[in-house]
């Protein structure tokens, strides 16, 4: 579970969020990205040699940020520890798939090749501290 049932479901329920990671000067990088869940792990499919894969090769922190897509603009904020899986990544690219299929992403037909031929790897982020706003439609 990533943080509690209702943080957890609403990370579940939502495919888009912005990721920060930290340069070797201490900079923030923050960038829009597609995700899944497994279990209690945030997956992200990248490819290998964008600026998120090779900071978090310098320092695992992370802040993962799910938006909702309408208002009231919920948010749950994930911290945690990421690290790169570079082997057997077709199981997590699947997940994020999945979890992007719903607003109109297919996987491609090859996945396999497309995987190969992109250099992708999979940023698995592990939360140390889950927090957020969700708040109902009503007011």
């Amino acid at each position: 579970m990533i943080g509690n049932e209702r943080e957890d479901t609403f990370v579940r329920d939502h495919r888009w969020a912005a990721i920060t990671t930290l340069r070797n000067d201490g900079s923030p990088s923050t960038s829009l990205v597609a995700y899944g869940v497994e279990d209690d792990t945030i997956v992200i499919s990248v490819t290998a040699d964008k600026l998120k894969a090779r900071t978090i090769e310098n320092d695992p922190r992370v802040t993962v940020c799910v938006v909702s897509n309408a208002e009231p603009f919920n948010y749950v904020t994930i911290e945690g520890d990421a690290t790169i899986q570079r082997e057997n990544v077709r199981p997590s690219t699947e997940r994020v798939f999945e979890n992007i299929g719903a607003a109109g992403y297919n996987s491609p037909e090859d996945l396999d090749t497309w995987i190969e031929e992109q250099g992708r790897v999979i940023i698995r982020v592990q939360p140390r501290r889950v927090h957020g706003v969700i708040r109902s439609h009503a007011r």
